[in-house]
């Protein structure tokens, strides 16, 4: 059985690695295109451009690996149907519960190899890309997007709101042009703290720097008459300490994209939505998808395993790579549109993330049970 599992192994994992490799090739060509466009313009040239390019690479390997693992397997399995070796397997003493068995083992290494690529690999050399794109720029200050945070405290046994304003976070995990509001329990504005910078720890303590702080009169809300506002103090600091729940892991997810946050900084993220009573079910759907990713390798490798069972003259390999293609944008599709409708008809997030793969996956094994019963 030891060379049984080296031959399927084998041939399965190069014919994974030469689709995935043409894939690559593809994007990395649009990439370069777009790269060079972008840097002819500031005066780079086109080796940075590739360089840029090939960054982003981790990112699509991500993205297209389970395709590139159903397309790839639908070839082995295929080309070992039409040359009767896997009609000799079966003869062997190669059953169903053998092959899944064996197919299985190696959906789950393709399944490691995704969630490392996917949480780890593909977010270092983004933030990489975005320091060396702004070197490039000769910007000397690159960042992400900005975000609006909430966060609630007591101070002096009173209940105080917070809605906390990052302009732009640096990809080093600096935060820059930085607004906290303060509220009342009544949602008065009680003060305004302004800081040009500031670095979060690990325990949530803010030090802001370069401070300018505005605080009203209690029960005189900011916006009123100008007879009725008055302003108690306005204050500037060098530094300041504020103490928050907004911990440097919970704002580094806040000014990601979604589609680019890693698993564990999803689930922070929405931990924090729920703390805060803000709607998280986008966040949530994308955190169970991105959760439940990686196992699309056992989805797709279980779908391929039926055309192992084909006889060679029901079609060549070209007919079933090309239903192996479609199979895998059906299943793209329908993985985004559960996302979509699950986001509106406030569906449970992990049954969305869920269901396209366990109805992929059943199709899957009723066509692998009726193939092997009757054909």
């Amino acid at each position: 059985m030891r060379t049984v599992r080296r031959l399927l192994y084998k041939d399965i994992a190069g014919s994974v690695l030469m689709v995935a490799l043409a894939f690559l090739s593809l994007f990395f060509f649009i990439d370069f295109v777009d790269e060079l466009d972008r840097m002819a313009r500031i005066g780079v040239g086109g080796g940075k451009a590739a360089l840029l390019a090939a960054m982003d690479l981790p990112g699509h390997f991500y993205e297209l690996f389970p395709i590139a693992v159903l397309i790839g397997a639908i070839v082995a399995l295929a080309r070992l149907a039409q040359s009767s070796e896997f009609t000799i397997l079966r003869t062997g003493g190669l059953g169903p519960a053998r092959a899944l068995e064996l197919l299985a083992g190696l959906a789950a290494a393709f399944a490691v190899l995704t969630f490392v690529i996917g949480d780890y690999v593909a977010p270092q050399f983004e933030r990489q890309s975005d320091d060396l794109r702004a070197r490039f720029s000769h910007d000397s200050n690159p960042v992400q997007r900005g975000a609006w945070l909430k966060d609630h405290q007591k101070v002096d046994g009173e209940e105080r709101s917070y809605s906390v304003k990052v302009g732009r976070a640096g990809t080093s995990g600096a935060l820059e042009n930085v607004c906290i509001y303060e509220f009342d329990p009544e949602g008065r504005l009680m003060s305004r703290t302004e800081a040009q910078k500031a670095e979060v720890d690990a325990r949530g303590l803010w030090h802001l720097q370069d401070v300018k702080r505005t605080i009203w009169n209690p029960g005189t809300p900011a916006g009123a008459s100008p007879v009725g506002a008055v302003v108690v103090s306005e204050q500037q600091m060098d530094r300041l300490d504020w103490p928050s729940s907004l911990h440097a892991g919970v704002i580094a997810a806040a000014v990601l994209p979604a589609m680019s946050m890693s698993t564990v900084e999803l689930y922070r993220y929405t931990e924090h939505l729920s703390a805060q009573e803000q709607s998280a079910q986008a966040h949530n759907i994308q955190f169970w998808r991105k959760a439940f990713y990686p196992f699309a390798c056992f989805v797709m490798v279980a779908l391929a395993l039926p055309f192992a069972y084909l006889h060679g003259r029901s079609g060549g390999i070209s007919i079933k790579v090309f239903g192996g293609i479609m199979l895998g944008i059906s299943f793209v599709l329908l993985n985004n549109v559960a996302g979509h409708l699950g986001l509106l008809k406030n569906w449970t997030p992990w049954i969305v993330a869920a269901t396209p793969s366990l109805l992929y996956l059943g199709l899957s094994m009723a066509a692998f049970a009726w193939l092997v019963r009757y054909r």
